[in-house]
Parts: structure tokens; C-alpha cells; sequence
């Protein structure tokens, strides 16, 4: 209680869980429509657009910051466009070139800022990997209310959203302004960039973008789902790290959030249930020991080719007793290839291939004369 009880930690707690809370939802879509990089580009780009608004006005005030980077990083995305459209050049290689141009041209300026007598009071460079202990009541309020408008704009669009992310050439086909939808998405998502450049930096804002959806993705394959979840993430990433900055001495808020992310991601690819490596490493045993029923199998149907017309004819368990080897299992083996739908009883005692047993068999037939030399 203590903890919470600090104001300072309650202020960078909140800023930070409404940061993790709007990028993650935002980049469920990035992360769908294969535009990771765009987080990256946009947060790098915005670092020129906060110099020149601290070289015009000497005011770092959250909102003409968070414009003047909104501004730089929507002029980037309108360059990318526009080289993609007049040249040869791929998306991504024009995401990347704008990255670069746009952040050595804002670290010029931090240059030039530094040479300025009141370079002390800028503290711009926080900007480049986040001082969230630096937030304050008003900084807050502002990240509140614009990461309010995006979830409220994502709500309300959301399925032209989905159509963009998905199956944009029939949304066009049905009229709707795909074009101008995929410049709004991409403004939402400067917005949620911008909001989150004091918090965590430009260097580091990609990961809140890209990790929750990251892993929200390992856990679902419903959309609604996985935007709620990157959202959950992203808040709780963001509360968490700014917590744990708060107990540990000297630990930098911004990165530790990056820390936490990245560990729910490994944990989501390693642990989520269908989808991650464990899971996938138990079903893999479990499909193991198929190779082992192969012989049974085989056996059932050489006896059935022995009574042509009679598919279910059966065959008693002594006689795939003496075909096995000694020590084998064979009773879980039948059992085994009867839960596969392989094998079934006849009567009480015999035992007969089934249909898909007798192909599966002859599939197996087919595929040793294939790889025989």
C-alpha cells in the first residue's frame, strides 16, 4: 500500500499502462497486416519533429511535442507512399531509408540544440530511450486523452479495420474508401507512437507495438480476442515495469517495461496452449510412438489381403502375437490404432483393418517403394 501510496510511481504507472494499453491494441492490426517496421520508422521519425518544435517555441509542453512528433512521423509515412508509388523501391526497404534520414535529421538537431545556452532545460535526449520518472500530471492527462480517441476510433471502425487488415481488395469492391481508411489506421498509429516517445524513447517504442500483439497472437486466433489481450498485455507490461523500476534502485522505467514484454513474448511462443513450443514438443511425443503402430498395422492388413471380398474379416490377437517381436506392447497398439479410427474389433477377440486403416497401410506400401533404390 506504501508502494501505490507514492504519487510519483501512481502517475508513471498510469501514463504507462494507457501507453501499453493503446499500442498493443493498435498493433494487433500492424502486426496482422505484416507492418511491424512501421512502429519503428514512425517513432524514429519523430524525433526531428520534437527538436524543431523546442527550436521554434523553447517549450517542451506535452501537446506541441506530441504534435510536432506526430507531424514528423506522418510526413515520413507520406514519403514512404510516395517513393513506394513513383519508384521500384519495396515497401520495406522505404520504410527503412525513411527511419534513417528522419533520425539522423533529429539527432542533427539535438546537435544543434546542445550549442543552444538553454540546451540544460530542453532534456530532449530522454526522448531517445525515455525518462518515464520525468511524466507528470499533465503529461499524463494528454497520453489519457489521446490514447482515449484511438480505442474509441478503433471501436467505431472496426470493421473497416478488419477489412483492411484481411481482405482489403473486397472492401474496395464494396465501395468502401480503403485507401483513405489505411491513412487513418496509419494516424491512429502515430498517435499511439507519439503518446509513448516520453515513456520509453523512440529507440525502444517499436516493442510496444510489435511484442503485445506478438504474443496476444500465441493465444488466440480471434481477432477481438487478440486485440483485447495486446491490450492487457500492453497495460500490464507497462504497470509492471514502471512497479518494478520503482523498487529497484537506479532501474530505467522504459527499458525494464521492454524487459517485461519481452518476457511474456518468450513465454507465450514456449508455453501457449496449440500454439507453443511445449505444446508442440508434447503433441510431437505424443505422434512419436506412431511409427511404432506402422507394424501392427501392416500385419492386419497382409492378413486381410489373404481373404479378398471379406474386408472385415477379422483375426484373432494370438496371430499378431506371433508376427510381433518379443516384448511388444501389442494390446496398446491395437488400442492406440483403434482410437486413430486404424482398427477395429469384430466380434469380441478378432481384430480387422478399416477402410482408412487399409489406406493408411497402402499409403504406407507406396511410400517404401518411392524412397527404395
Amino acid at each position: 500500500m506504501e508502494l501505490f501510496g507514492d504519487y510519483t510511481l501512481r502517475v508513471v504507472a498510469l501514463g504507462s499502462g494507457v501507453l501499453g494499453a493503446a499500442a498493443g491494441a493498435l498493433g494487433s492490426f500492424a502486426y496482422l497486416r505484416r507492418q511491424s517496421l512501421v512502429g519503428d520508422a514512425l517513432s524514429h521519425a519523430a524525433l526531428p519533429g520534437i527538436a524543431l518544435v523546442f527550436l521554434l517555441t523553447g517549450s517542451k509542453a506535452p501537446l506541441p511535442i506530441m504534435l510536432g512528433a506526430a507531424l514528423a512521423g506522418w510526413t515520413a509515412t507520406l514519403a514512404v507512399r510516395l517513393v513506394v508509388r513513383r519508384s521500384r523501391v519495396p515497401y520495406d526497404s522505404a520504410l527503412g531509408m525513411a527511419l534513417a534520414v528522419f533520425f539522423g535529421f533529429g539527432l542533427v538537431l539535438l546537435t544543434a540544440i546542445q550549442k543552444r545556452p538553454d540546451a540544460a532545460q530542453a532534456g530532449l535526449e530522454s526522448f531517445l530511450f525515455g525518462q518515464a520518472a520525468s511524466l507528470l500530471r499533465e503529461d499524463v492527462v494528454v497520453m489519457s486523452l489521446l490514447g482515449a480517441a484511438c480505442l474509441v476510433a478503433l471501436a467505431v471502425l472496426w470493421k473497416e479495420f478488419k477489412l483492411l487488415s484481411f481482405d482489403s481488395e473486397f472492401g474496395s469492391s464494396l465501395g468502401r474508401p480503403m485507401r483513405r481508411l489505411d491513412g487513418l489506421f496509419t494516424l491512429l498509429l502515430v498517435v499511439a507512437v507519439v503518446i509513448g516517445l516520453r515513456t520509453v524513447g523512440v529507440v525502444l517504442m517499436s516493442a510496444m507495438v510489435v511484442a503485445p500483439a506478438a504474443a496476444a497472437r500465441q493465444l488466440t486466433n480471434r481477432l477481438a480476442t487478440m486485440v483485447g489481450l495486446a491490450a492487457g498485455i500492453g497495460a500490464f507490461s507497462g504497470v509492471t515495469g514502471a512497479v518494478l523500476s520503482s523498487v529497484v534502485p537506479r532501474l530505467p522505467t522504459g527499458p525494464t517495461i521492454v524487459l517485461v514484454l519481452s518476457t511474456v513474448v518468450v513465454l507465450s511462443l514456449v508455453a501457449a496452449p496449440r500454439r507453443g513450443l511445449l505444446w508442440r514438443w508434447i503433441r510431437l511425443g505424443r505422434l512419436q510412438p506412431a511409427a511404432a503402430l506402422d507394424p501392427v498395422l501392416m500385419h492386419l492388413y497382409a492378413l486381410s489381403q489373404q481373404h479378398p471380398g471379406e474386408p472385415d474379416h477379422g483375426h484373432p490377437l494370438a496371430v499378431l502375437r506371433t508376427m510381433s517381436p518379443a516384448g511388444a506392447d501389442l494390446d496398446r497398439a491395437l488400442a492406440d490404432l483403434e482410437q486413430r479410427g486404424l482398427v477395429h474389433t469384430v466380434g469380441d477377440t478378432l481384430w480387422a483393418p478399416t477402410p482408412i486403416g487399409r489406406r493408411e497401410a497402402e499409403k504406407i506400401l507406396d511410400d517404401s517403394d518411392e524412397v527404395s533404390p
